[in-house]
């Protein structure tokens, strides 16, 4: 994040004994990262956690990793800046690596508002890099207010909140997009779990 922080040195990556492949199969499904972009109230944890209850009754490894439950470990020590933004998307990306090489599927729910940000991290995850774009009208997001977030941030409390005081930059072409105003949240999730059907990354026979 600070380009003047030096960097680990004299460090070498150890090869695994035991494959990405060699988990996926006693899993018996593909390890992936579903990454849920949107703004706040678009509906990205609760799908998240649906989709994840979901594919656990199929018995299917999972995790989610969620934004706010983020910052109260791993990013707990990050702002609201731009630069804090994408470190704090950098380090879900990096973690995410690590789920998908345990053979999961693992789930995030992040704002992630920049392109730039969400492309770093496709570059990390490669082909097991999921997006999912939480497809919702800011005055929607903004009458739901579920945290009370909008309020504030239109009373001038919260700085540099997404869609009011700083960008979101919705995906151009996103993997997956969920119209979470129109969808119920049973067809949103039957959306996500019929992609990841079709694309032969679960069995829905499970």
């Amino acid at each position: 994040m600070d380009s003047n922080v030096k960097k680990s040195s004299n460090v070498i990556w150890y090869q695994a004994s035991v494959s990405r492949q060699d988990r996926e199969k006693i899993n018996g499904h593909r390890g992936v990262a579903l990454w849920f972009t949107g703004l706040s109230g678009s509906g990205k944890s609760t799908l998240a956690h649906a989709v994840e209850k979901r594919l656990h009754d199929m018995n299917v490894r999972t995790y989610v990793l969620d934004g706010d439950n983020v910052r109260h470990g791993l990013c707990g020590d990050l702002g609201f800046s731009d630069v804090a933004r994408r470190e704090n998307i950098r380090r879900i990306g990096e973690v995410s690596k690590l789920f998908v090489d345990a053979g999961m599927i693992v789930l995030t729910a992040f704002i992630s508002p920049f392109r730039s940000d969400r492309r770093q991290v496709r570059k990390i995850l490669g082909n097991q890099f999921i997006e999912i774009y939480c497809d919702c009208p800011l005055n929607v997001c903004e009458n739901r207010d579920v945290k009370g977030l909008y309020k504030r941030a239109r009373a001038g409390e919260v700085k540099e909140f997404t869609g009011i005081s700083s960008p979101y930059e919705a995906p151009e072409a996103a993997d997956i997009t969920v119209n979470t105003s129109m969808l119920s949240l049973h067809e949103s999730t039957q959306k996500i779990v019929r992609y990841l059907t079709e694309h032969e990354l679960i069995n829905l026979s499970k």
